[in-house]
């Protein structure tokens, strides 16, 4: 003890002696509060929830449609060597003049005549109205499609993207013209095929010269604006005219929809689920935790598998390109207009963030509107919900989904399978596989699940939508 220098003023160097039990020690006689184990992967789960899910008895789903006579609406995929771009001559079969075209031979050779041409930004690749004798394959790059407004200044028709054509009709016809100006938003990169290659080929390949010969006879056949066989009605007339004789025909092979399945085996040592079971039951944590990732990996095929998934699906007709790059309120409203009683918006969360700043510098505040406890952004009263499934590219681009959704309204529906045995969930099931012999108890936990487009405009898709750029 030492004494200091201001009066009788004591005070010491060493800690004052203990007087009750730690809390070091006290925790040995305590219970502990826990929480349910915890997974940051679980997201909310929207498309999911909101897709109308419909039985599928014996695991397949049939889209009976009627028949169509639309041809060549794919896309075309190029490779790329170096700066040299070429096209993959299977792909030539998306065109209209080669739909179903099996020569690999004469593809091969029509491939290798594909010229390659640069064009920068805002150049024009062709201008309306003047005769064309070559089909045009964007490789890679945006165009615009302009046309004549009622007032005669310019008006954009559209915007094509990469694996577009454009002139397919001069390979068949010698009077084509160019019914919009096609002019370079960014630099294109641009293969042309010419009507004089082909028809020089055509001379020496009889399969070709069938081949364009056919293509002719499908005009001929009346369709609707849709592509598809008319029926012949008569309608305004008077007296005892003849009433046209008709009838609906469907396609010959529709397209039929698998279920498809997620899979895995839970494994949980008896010991564990004997000895450590109490206040929380093991297998049910584990098997909880399990089926969340299931229904996490569901979600991410519905949006992404190839064969059903909702962006490899859509049809090509129903995929438009953002105006002016970042996703604004014209964007979205054209995605409306192309299809009747669209229910609900997808959107990667950083392309709300984008959509919502895009508001922002134009003075707009969209409404909101509950769902499940939860707010939800609207536009034009249609919900955006937030899906993180959709892709994000290198380039920070993306896409958003709009759709219309149930199966009496010719919308997008979910495909699965109730009444499993020993199912947990609609469409998943956990079945007890037995105990091995280091005494492992192993659990089969299978989802079975599908989505299908029932007509083409229930689905349409932005692409290609920046989500960095700042105005």
């Amino acid at each position: 003890m030492s004494v200091g220098s201001v009066g009788d003023e004591v005070r010491t160097d060493q800690a004052a002696p203990q007087q009750s039990l730690g809390t070091a020690a006290a925790r040995n006689l305590a219970s502990t509060t826990k929480s349910a184990p915890q997974m940051q992967e679980i997201s909310s789960r929207w498309l999911l929830r909101a897709l109308p899910w419909v039985q599928v008895q014996g695991g397949t789903y049939r889209v009976n449609r009627r028949l169509s006579y639309t041809v060549g609406d794919g896309r075309v995929t190029f490779v790329q060597t170096g700066g040299r771009v070429a096209v993959i001559p299977a792909e030539l079969g998306e065109l209209p003049a080669l739909r179903g075209y099996g020569d690999e031979d004469a593809l091969a050779e029509l491939a290798g005549r594909c010229h390659q041409r640069e064009f920068a930004a805002g150049e024009v690749i062709a201008t309306r109205g003047e005769s064309t004798d070559r089909v045009l394959l964007l490789a890679h790059g945006k165009v615009e499609q302009i046309g004549a407004g009622p007032y005669g200044d310019e008006a954009v028709l559209g915007v094509l993207a990469d694996g577009a054509y454009f002139g397919e009709d001069a390979l068949v016809d010698e009077d084509a013209t160019w019914e919009w100006t096609a002019r370079a938003a960014t630099a294109c990169t641009v293969l042309e095929l010419t009507r004089a290659d082909v028809l020089a080929l055509a001379g020496r390949a009889a399969s070709l010269a069938a081949q364009l010969a056919g293509v002719t006879a499908l005009p001929q056949q009346r369709t609707n604006a849709y592509g598809e066989a008319a029926i012949n009605l008569s309608a305004g007339h008077v007296g005892e005219a003849v009433v046209p004789h008709t009838y609906v025909d469907y396609e010959a092979s529709p397209r039929e929809y698998e279920l498809s399945v997620a899979q895995t085996v839970l494994k949980v040592h008896s010991r564990v689920a004997d000895l450590y079971n109490h206040p929380m039951d093991q297998t049910e944590h584990q098997l909880r935790l399990t089926v969340e990732a299931l229904r996490e990996r569901q979600e991410h095929e519905l949006v992404n598998h190839r064969e059903f998934g909702l962006l490899a699906n859509c049809d090509y007709g129903q995929r438009i390109q953002p105006h002016d790059g970042v996703p604004g309120p014209d964007d979205l409203d054209e995605l409306l207009s192309r299809r009747r009683g669209s229910k609900l918006f997808l959107a990667h969360p950083h392309a709300i963030a984008a959509f919502g700043r895009e508001l922002n510098r134009r003075g707009l505040a969209p409404e909101t509107v509950d769902v499940d406890g939860s707010r939800i952004q609207t536009w034009r009263g249609v919900p955006i919900f937030p899906c993180d499934k959709i892709p994000v590219s290198s380039a920070r681009t993306t896409s958003i989904i709009c759709m219309r959704t149930g199966e009496s309204d010719q919308g997008v529906i979910g495909l699965h399978q109730a009444g499993l045995p020993d199912e947990i969930e609609p469409g998943l099931s956990t079945r007890f596989m037995g105990i091995d012999e280091q005494a492992i108890v192993s659990y089969l936990v299978t989802a079975y699940y599908s989505a299908a487009v029932l007509v083409p405009d229930a689905l349409g898709v932005l692409e290609n939508v920046e989500i960095s750029r700042r105005h």
